[in-house]
């Protein structure tokens, strides 16, 4: 024993601030999960609070409020997975096809709308869509259309917000697909340009094969985190507007409405635990789905 941590004393000490740094955040915050069965007081503290068991989950499933939230929370999430994933890889695809000397310039374009802030995207985004002086409704009005009421009509909306997620998503995921193919060894595809394949059966029977398992890792992952919506995305770009909840109010909207009208952390914190647990069970489930399918390409 002694002789093995000698030996491993240099590794070790390396990894000790990375050990101490996922000890601090995220297992000391774990007493936070006793917040959702009690009634937080300011003055008395996590651990004195009186205990409420389940009450502060009435809030979510009570009225009509959970079933809008939690659909717009899921089938955005679901349609940003199927979508994000597949232009994602598409992409990736033609990179690995272009020149190298091309590419860092295509991979520079396309990540940076990933570092701009959602903050910053709204206000490009309300220049595009403002009622009296949006790009779009001047276009309008100058081939003789009425001018829409883009922040007043939910019907847009769905459109919108799937658009802006995957423009800015799409460089990220495109730049991990293009590294996973760099790591294919270059002999499959000479083997397949001697057997006359062409370049898109190459990508159909060699490229798409041989990142499967990353695809299908990213996907679980992202599948874990459904109940969960992209704050900024939902806020900023929708302007926070009121006559959009229809089809823009999600989970996290509703849960911070919700703290800033009624100042209840204990209400706060179950939604959250409420979206952890579903997004274990999502990410336990689809890695079970996955296992009995091909166990190669589960995560554990």
């Amino acid at each position: 024993m002694i002789r093995t941590i000698k030996r491993n004393f240099g590794l070790s000490m390396l990894a000790l601030p990375g050990f101490l740094l996922i000890i601090l955040f995220n297992y000391v915050p774990l007493y936070g999960m006793l917040l959702p069965f009690k009634s937080y007081r300011y003055n008395l503290g996590i651990w004195n609070s009186p205990w409420v068991g389940f009450d502060n989950f009435g809030f979510l499933f009570n009225g009509d409020v959970l079933f809008r939230v939690l659909r717009n929370t899921l089938l955005y999430n679901m349609t940003f997975i199927v979508l994000g994933t597949t232009l994602s890889v598409t992409i990736a695809l033609l990179l690995y096809e272009l020149s190298r000397r091309f590419v860092k310039a295509y991979q520079t374009i396309l990540f940076i709308p990933y570092f701009i802030s959602w903050v910053v995207a709204g206000f490009a985004f309300r220049s595009l869509f403002d009622m009296d002086y949006g790009v779009i409704n001047r276009v309008l009005v100058s081939l003789g259309e009425e001018p829409i009421l883009w922040y007043s009509d939910p019907k847009y909306w769905p459109y919108i917000l799937v658009a802006a997620a995957v423009w800015k998503g799409l460089g990220y995921g495109s730049v991990i697909y293009y590294a996973a193919l760099m790591g294919i060894d270059s002999e499959y595809y000479d083997a397949a340009k001697i057997d006359g394949a062409s370049k898109f059966r190459q990508a159909i029977s060699i490229s798409v094969p041989m990142i499967k398992p990353i695809v299908i890792m990213m996907v679980i992952l992202q599948i874990g985190s459904i109940c969960y919506s992209d704050f900024g995305l939902f806020y900023n770009v929708t302007l926070n507007s009121s006559l959009l909840y229809k089809t823009t109010d999600v989970i996290d909207t509703f849960v911070y409405r919700s703290l800033i009208d009624m100042g209840d952390i204990g209400m706060a914190s179950a939604a959250g635990f409420f979206q952890s647990i579903v997004g274990f069970c999502l990410v336990l489930t689809t890695n079970y789905i996955v296992k009995k399918i091909n166990p190669e390409n589960s995560l554990f």
